[in-house]
């Protein structure tokens, strides 16, 4: 938010017109005592926070990975409609959330938000990689992610994501990705909702980005709800390019859900442009 400052010139007396002895007064009174500010307070986010997170919660985060992706991945030969590598991930997510020590406060979500007898596309804000964690712990059912195909090259992630069944997108080559849309329309109908992040990547600065033309083709395609999600204080607790993960309290707002009933494709912008404006005042809104 942009702070005004307000400066008020303190009124000038006439020298001539004063009346006798007050200039006098004036120079004897006693200078305004000016109480000096206080020191800023030491980020409690320093060198302890910055060797905590190196050689504690990073690597136990790393380990979780490769132990329960392991896992994952050996499931998949054997669990074809990807709930036991779901129950894994959700394992996972669990498991980083509490080493991380940064509570979640859901706020806004009702009964109607994780009712899915109708197709819903849940559309989550993008700041951090703990985003996903956060997703998966706390929307309490089965669901696909749409992802861009960059994830594929990280060990165990990328393979996880490939083998359970998750949405790939190739933004460099989007008619590569016809199978992969298909299969999402599919689940969609089938009752399986879809979590996208319409920003299509991390941000780098905190702000929201403009969101990816044609982000909600599938929602607007499979005539689902959409409920837009803010994801708050996540790119604090850990941007692009660190691995400092500054603990601290977070916060899941759920916004009202949004209809692409009656629809057609050529809405897509404007449902784009809705979503956006939802996710924003979530985002911004004072809690």
């Amino acid at each position: 938010m942009t702070k005004i400052a307000t400066t008020i010139e303190p009124e000038k007396e006439d020298v001539a017109t004063s009346a006798p002895g007050r200039q006098a007064e004036q120079s004897e009174a006693p200078a305004a005592r000016v109480t000096p500010e206080p020191f800023a307070r030491k980020s409690r986010h320093g060198w302890p926070s910055r060797l905590r997170s190196y050689f504690i919660l990073s690597p136990l985060i790393w380990a979780y990975t490769i132990v329960l992706g392991s896992l994952s991945l050996l499931s998949s030969f054997v669990d074809r409609n990807g709930r036991i590598q779901h129950a894994l991930a959700r394992f996972w997510s669990w498991l980083i959330l509490k080493t991380i020590l940064s509570p979640v406060k859901v706020l806004g979500a009702d009964e109607n938000t994780f009712d899915n007898t109708r197709p819903k596309v849940y559309a989550v804000t993008h700041a951090s990689a703990l985003d996903i964690p956060i997703i998966y712990v706390h929307l309490p059912f089965q669901f696909r992610i749409i992802f861009k195909s960059e994830l594929l090259s990280y060990p165990f992630v990328g393979w996880h994501l490939r083998r359970s069944g998750q949405v790939c997108i190739n933004q460099q080559n989007p008619s590569a990705s016809i199978g992969a849309i298909k299969s999402a329309l599919k689940s969609l109908r089938g009752g399986i909702p879809l979590v996208i992040f319409p920003e299509g990547g991390r941000t780098r600065d905190g702000k929201i980005q403009p969101f990816l033309p044609g982000a909600f083709f599938l929602a607007i395609k499979a005539q689902a709800d959409i409920v837009p999600i803010a994801l708050v204080d996540t790119f604090d607790l850990l941007p692009m390019n660190t691995y400092h993960i500054k603990c601290q309290p977070l916060e899941m707002r759920v916004g009202e859900i949004i209809s692409t009933k009656g629809l057609t494709l050529r809405d897509t912008e404007a449902v784009s442009e809705r979503v956006r404006a939802a996710i924003e005042t979530l985002h911004s809104a004072a809690q």
